[in-house]
């Protein structure tokens, strides 16, 4: 016992020079940086302009460390906490910059909320805002303007707002209405996919998401949903909170769900379940894929862990820090990352090492290799570092780069925009498609328009074309790359012409959108999400979804 109190004193008498010291080189280079910057102000021959340059070194600072601790100054703390609750007063609309109009256009306006109420459509340019012009956008960088008008568009509730905007097609309109406190929904949509299979699409895990899954829940089991499938996918997560809330939807109370690790006594700490949970028997398929993180892992990490539901689709991106917020003098917060989470298998599925990085700065992920088994509650194996791999893996559709481009281009928005005007009401949206017709009208609105996108294809092409001259084979290779450039040269009426096909389902999403919110439009894209449909079956066969839960 003496040899051990000895050991425990040496020990500490040995880390108090290595904490002096460290405590001492962060006063020394505190110190330094101020007399620099106080040494510049006075000195240098322009103004400082402390607001920006501070916030700049403060954010060059954090760079070096990981993408999730962030400096929000007081004026940009209000949108952290829209991130952490879902809530802000406005009018209801997302907003996005149209590089040809040089303004900002009403990109979606939300059902139900102040803006779609008062008329405003997808499309709408907007010229002022409570009487005060709305500028083309100058030299000014695009965030900086698209944040100024959202800016002006917020405001406290009951607020009147004068609204003046350019309609496509019907010129200058009017609005006159309240903002209201906005409620971002956590839940989309939801709904019965088949007679006995219900659907929940969960966006995010802001404050008190739990309740909407848990009601909604219940209204699909009235409707006699007998399994469920819990969507994931695009999911970047949240509050922990929530996801341990909502895994207690499904298993017992007093199970260990999630437990958090730091440098600091108050950033370690265990989660359990504390209610009785709502169904501990109903099928469960969680869908998930690569940007389904943080909250969204401990969701389907938990319950795959727990051996209470099948994972599907594709790996998960690998986020297991956890962060917490650190009020600032003068009203600023700093985002930090504080400790790793483990989930009930005691694995940490933080895949990318921030603190080691490559002589680039680069960081990379940890090789399935250098990772470690885990056992579920049945004796699954599975595995740390590297996020949530599937129950089974379902790989999303490739898409090529035409979709992509189209996706966010001013001319899918004018079509659509269009074509909402020209057509005052549409099909329900489970089964709405656009006619063969009217697909042509686009695909000659598009080639017309002078639309562009990048074939990386013809890009790799002009790369071999560089490496072939440099080690001297572009004269014995000659012919072959003229005819590979020949047929890889651009045909954007082709090319509409072979992907018709998804082209089509992402005019009828969008439309329905437009028409029917966001609810249409899950509704519209359900009919061909290949995932889902996968889903659906494993849920029809009992025997194969228990199968998978057993080692």
């Amino acid at each position: 016992m003496r040899n051990l109190l000895l050991l425990i004193f040496f020990s500490v008498m040995a880390a108090l020079p290595a904490q002096k010291n460290h405590n001492f080189e962060v006063s020394k280079n505190l110190e330094i940086f101020n007399a620099v910057y106080k040494t510049l102000d006075l000195y240098y021959v322009d103004t400082l302009q402390a607001n920006k340059q501070i916030v700049d070194a403060i954010n060059y600072l954090l760079d070096g460390l990981d993408p999730y601790t962030e400096y929000y100054p007081e004026q940009d703390t209000r949108d952290l906490e829209t991130m952490t609750t879902g809530k802000y007063a406005g009018i209801g609309a997302l907003i996005r910059y149209s590089s040809v109009k040089k303004r900002c256009v009403i990109n979606e306006p939300y059902e139900g909320q102040p803006a779609a109420k008062a008329g405003v459509m997808s499309g709408d340019v907007i010229l002022s805002i409570d009487g005060e012009p709305v500028k083309v956008k100058g030299d000014e960088p695009v965030n900086d303007y698209t944040s100024s008008v959202s800016n002006r568009l917020r405001g406290d509730p009951d607020t009147e707002i004068i609204l003046v905007v350019d309609r496509p097609g019907e010129g200058e309109r009017t609005f006159r209405f309240k903002r209201e406190a906005i409620q971002l929904p956590a839940i989309p949509y939801y709904g019965m996919v088949t007679d006995s299979i219900g659907y929940i699409f969960l966006n995010t895990f802001t404050r008190d998401c739990y309740q909407d899954v848990e009601q909604a829940l219940k209204e699909l089991k009235g409707k006699g949903a007998q399994s469920l499938i819990l969507d994931l996918r695009n999911n970047g997560g949240g509050l922990a909170i929530e996801a341990v809330r909502i895994v207690n939807l499904f298993v017992p109370k007093d199970k260990l769900i999630l437990k958090m690790k730091g440098k600091t006594p108050s950033a370690n700490s265990s989660y359990t379940t504390r209610r009785e949970p709502l169904d501990l028997k109903i099928p469960l398929v969680v869908l998930v894929n690569a940007t389904s993180a943080s909250a969204s892992e401990i969701t389907c990490g938990a319950l795959q862990d727990l051996d209470r539901a099948v994972v599907m689709g594709e790996r998960t991106y690998g986020k297991g820090l956890v962060q917490q917020p650190r009020e600032l003098p003068y009203g600023g917060l700093l985002k930090l990352t504080t400790s790793h989470y483990y989930i009930p298998s005691g694995r940490c599925i933080q895949a990318l090492d921030y603190s080691h990085r490559g002589q680039n700065g680069e960081v990379y992920r940890t090789p399935d290799s250098l990772t470690h088994v885990f056992k579920t509650a049945n004796g699954r194996e599975v595995r740390d570092g590297g996020g949530i791999t599937p129950d089974i893996t379902v790989e999303t559709d490739s898409l090529p780069n035409l979709i992509s481009y189209l996706r966010v281009s001013e001319q899918l928005l004018d079509y659509l925009t269009a074509y909402r005007i020209a057509h005052p009401t549409i099909g329900p949206a489970a089964t709405f498609s656009i006619s063969d017709e009217d697909y042509e009208i686009f695909k000659d609105s598009i080639i017309k328009s002078g639309f562009t996108y990048d074939r990386q294809t013809y890009k790799a092409l002009q790369e071999l074309k560089k490496i072939a001259r440099f080690e001297g084979y572009d004269k014995t290779a000659s012919a072959e790359i003229e005819a590979l450039e020949k047929k890889l040269q651009h045909n954007l009426a082709g090319d509409l012409d072979t992907w018709k096909k998804p082209i089509k389902e992402l005019l009828n999403a969008e439309l329905c959108l437009r028409y029917y919110y966001n609810k249409g439009m899950m509704e519209n894209s359900m009919r061909s999400d290949r995932v889902l449909h996968q889903a659906i079956q494993l849920l029809r066969h009992p025997n194969e979804y228990n199968r998978l839960l057993k080692p």
